[in-house]
């Protein structure tokens, strides 16, 4: 598995040259970035150098078509995300992801088919440059009540889901806070296969009742409760070798970005050191 991140806790970052040097002097494989962005910013041939000279691979990029509102709306995103799939295909960019709300003010059926449709084609046009789509569900409690009806926010539903899909490239974002928000255990990890996982997240969450436990409000790992080094190993024990990053949602501390990155350093020492990784 490769030790990765995401812009999310790590402060303020000025470029992605930056965010790239920055995560390689930290020890870190992989980030998740735009991949047009960085080709926009450098240019395809400098990017390339950048990725090889820093030992750094892009992990992810996220799902920026609108799939959830109008059908106006998502079609009007189609033509980007050729764009980007395209830059990340010259990236060598394997992931593409987006989340699952768990509640949505449309009416659930009539949504779930349309969301269905879309997110179906989007891992036809991802798949036609080699990229998988991840699915995170997002299993933190106060947003199954935030907008008016239910939605899906259990792995469980989300396999089903993707079952429904039907698309062979399209897969699990899988997070370590919502791994923990929905009571899961390691048991229900080592039900899945590695090919069912297309990205995975790692946090960790204060010491309240998981129905108190905030989207916006995470620790870094290794800092809370969540059985982190069970989580990884069960990642292991599966066969994921993909990419694990940091998604720290959380209220701004005040430190550096030089700093919050060693802090994200000590804390994936932290929970991958029981497993020699």
């Amino acid at each position: 598995m490769l030790r990765g991140l995401t812009t999310a806790g790590l402060g303020e970052i000025t470029s992605n040259e930056e965010y790239i040097r920055s995560a390689a002097e930290f020890g870190f494989q992989a980030v998740d970035l735009n991949p047009l962005e960085l080709i926009e910013e450098l240019g395809q041939e400098k990017a390339l150098a950048l990725l090889e000279s820093t030992g750094i691979t892009i992990g992810s990029f996220s799902l920026d078509v609108d799939w959830r509102s109008t059908e106006e709306n998502f079609r009007a995103g189609l033509e980007q995300l050729v764009r980007v799939a395209e830059a990340a295909a010259a990236l060598n960019c394997k992931a593409c992801c987006t989340y699952i709300l768990p509640s949505t003010d449309l009416p659930a059926a009539p949504f779930m088919i349309a969301a269905t449709r879309r997110l179906r084609l989007c891992a036809d046009i991802l798949g036609a440059y080699g990229i998988s789509l991840g699915l995170e569900f997002v299993g933190s409690n106060h947003l199954r009540t935030q907008w008016a009806n239910p939605f899906i926010w259990t792995m469980e539903d989300t396999l089903e889901w993707m079952e429904a899909i039907n698309s062979r490239n399209v897969g699990l974002l899988l997070d370590s806070y919502h791994w923990y928000t929905n009571g899961l255990t390691t048991d229900d990890l080592l039900k899945l296969k590695p090919e069912q996982i297309t990205h995975a997240h790692i946090n960790d969450a204060k010491d309240l009742p998981i129905p108190e436990l905030l989207d916006g409000d995470r620790l870094y790992p290794g800092e809370g409760v969540i059985d982190l080094a069970g989580f990884l190993e069960s990642l292991v024990k599966i066969g994921y070798k993909g990419v694990v990053a940091q998604e720290v949602l959380a209220p701004g501390s005040g430190q550096t970005s030089q700093e919050l990155l060693a802090r994200s350093k000590a804390g994936f020492d932290k929970v991958f050191a029981p497993l020699g990784l």
